[in-house]
């Protein structure tokens, strides 16, 4: 129990201390004085508070939705599927949101960055909900096993028409390459806003669905002789995952490892508490996207590295020394 607290409270200072890295450093370095005069007494005719407020408040702010979305997502669709690779693009969610933002681009639906966001979020529902009709038959509501092949399966197809449709549309591949590789840069802050009580009271239902999944991991026959009622418990936890990652991947693009590592980082720590793996990766998920993107400024200075290639880099690093050297927990 000691030890869970404490991981929890290290990534909550961890987020603290990456949300100040993210308001003071970039192509120009503002000290923590300015920042925090930006924050509680701002004055727009400063021009380093002019940046922490204007550009680097909404960047802020969307690391820390997306990173913890997605680390929560992954967690719970870990513990789902029963499957410690598991991820939230294994329900065809980043391929759903991709296929949209190109019919979007097609259509004329999703020219701007406010329409990308909410054409995203659909596709990534519309996919989830065609996976868990596939992959759910009988009473259980869609065994571990179906669902990830539903996944896998819709994934290829959709991303297989993606690409079709890019090999002949050269003016919306420019755009959507910018999307596809994840970044939180140019992103508005009045639609970011919105998905912040969505993203919220997501994560809530599924730390209030975490001790039913518990009891799955059990075993289908052990769970219902719990009285957990397996169908109505896959198909909430999925509209969470779903809701999550779909949120995360409209907000910032698809963002490889954040939700297949973190919560491995972290389940050594929590152990098979599933309600405190996810308030840490909560905590976590944020921290790292801040840090990956902060890393991205500076690297590459005057230019950057966009997040999501950053979090593929040092996530898959992270993610091969843990394998070389930690015990992977199974679920």
């Amino acid at each position: 129990m000691r030890t869970r607290v404490l991981i929890t409270i290290a990534m909550a200072i961890a987020l603290v201390a990456a949300v100040a890295l993210s308001f003071a450093i970039g192509s120009r370095t503002i000290d923590l004085g300015t920042v925090w005069h930006a924050l509680t007494a701002y004055n727009p005719d400063d021009p380093e508070q002019a940046i922490v407020r204007e550009l680097r408040g909404s960047r802020t702010l969307i690391g820390v939705l997306a990173g913890g979305a997605l680390a929560v997502a992954g967690a719970l669709m870990q513990s789902l599927t029963r499957n410690p690779f598991a991820e939230p693009g294994l329900l065809g969610i980043n391929a759903g949101a991709s296929f949209a933002v190109v019919m979007g681009l097609v259509t004329g639906v999703a020219t701007g960055f406010s329409a990308q966001v909410w054409v995203a979020f659909v596709g990534a529902g519309l996919t989830a909900v065609a996976v868990y009709l596939i992959g759910a038959r009988g009473a259980s509501g869609g065994a571990p096993v179906r669902l990830a092949l539903a996944g896998v399966a819709i994934a290829s197809l959709i991303t297989s028409l993606t690409y079709a449709l890019l090999l002949v549309l050269d003016e919306e591949l420019d755009v959507f390459r910018f999307w596809v590789v994840g970044s939180l840069v140019g992103r508005q802050g009045n639609d970011i806003t919105a998905l912040i009580p969505i993203v919220v009271v997501a994560v809530l239902v599924g730390l209030l669905s975490a001790r039913r999944l518990e009891a799955i991991a059990l075993g289908d026959d052990a769970a219902q002789a719990l009285g957990v009622n397996l169908a109505a418990t896959r198909a909430l936890v999925i509209v969470v995952v779903t809701i999550l990652a779909g949120a995360a991947t409209a907000a910032a693009g698809p963002l490889i490892f954040v939700g297949l590592a973190i919560p491995h980082l972290l389940r050594p720590f929590t152990g098979a508490s599933l309600p405190w793996l996810v308030t840490a990766c909560a905590f976590g998920g944020g921290a790292f996207v801040l840090v990956c993107d902060v890393l991205g400024r500076v690297i590459a200075r005057p230019a950057e590295v966009p997040v999501g290639v950053m979090t593929a880099f040092v996530g898959g690093i992270l993610f091969a020394i843990m394998a070389r050297r930690m015990k992977v927990v199974e679920l």
